[in-house]
């Protein structure tokens, strides 16, 4: 009679510290789910704050371009080549400013008329570099500091000069 309650009681303690067990692994899980999701939603809020900035500028007539030939940025390379980027480089075909290429990590997937380079690569010199990345500028501004001499901009920065 000893040997059969002890046997109950040491698998109903076995069950139990699986479930707890499993339910602590789940939560962790969770818990990295909802960060990466909280990330994300960072993220795009930061991007749709430039562009609504971006956009309220230009409706009073501010000109992105401008703020690059008053800086003596006459060639610039853009980093980062999904939304801010792509604006930033469609807003500046027909200006006087030069994009060379763009920098994105996904650079061998990117095609199009535009130079895309990646990290690994030599990049050639320009007078600045302007990071859309924006939520990710200062990882971005350390990772580009270590492989040009010039200056490395936040493009959130620029819109806030326009």
């Amino acid at each position: 009679m000893k040997k059969v309650i002890k046997t109950i009681f040491l698998t109903t303690m076995a069950l139990i510290s699986g479930g707890v067990l499993g339910a602590a692994v789940m939560w962790k899980q969770k818990e990295k789910e909802i960060d990466s999701a909280r990330r994300l939603s960072d993220k795009h809020l930061k991007m749709m704050h430039v562009l609504n900035q971006w956009l309220a500028s230009q409706q009073v007539g501010a000109d992105i371009s401008k703020y690059f030939r008053e800086n003596q940025y006459h060639t610039i390379a853009i980093y980062g080549m999904s939304y801010l980027g792509e604006r930033l480089l469609a807003a500046l075909r027909g200006t006087d400013i030069e994009v060379k290429y763009c920098i994105d990590k996904r650079a061998e997937k990117l095609s199009g008329t535009e130079t895309v380079m990646s990290m690994e690569d030599e990049l050639p010199k320009v007078d600045a570099i302007i990071v859309t990345a924006v939520y990710f500028f200062d990882e971005i501004e350390d990772e580009l500091s270590e492989k040009v001499d010039c200056p490395i901009i936040s493009l959130e920065d620029v819109v806030k000069r326009l």
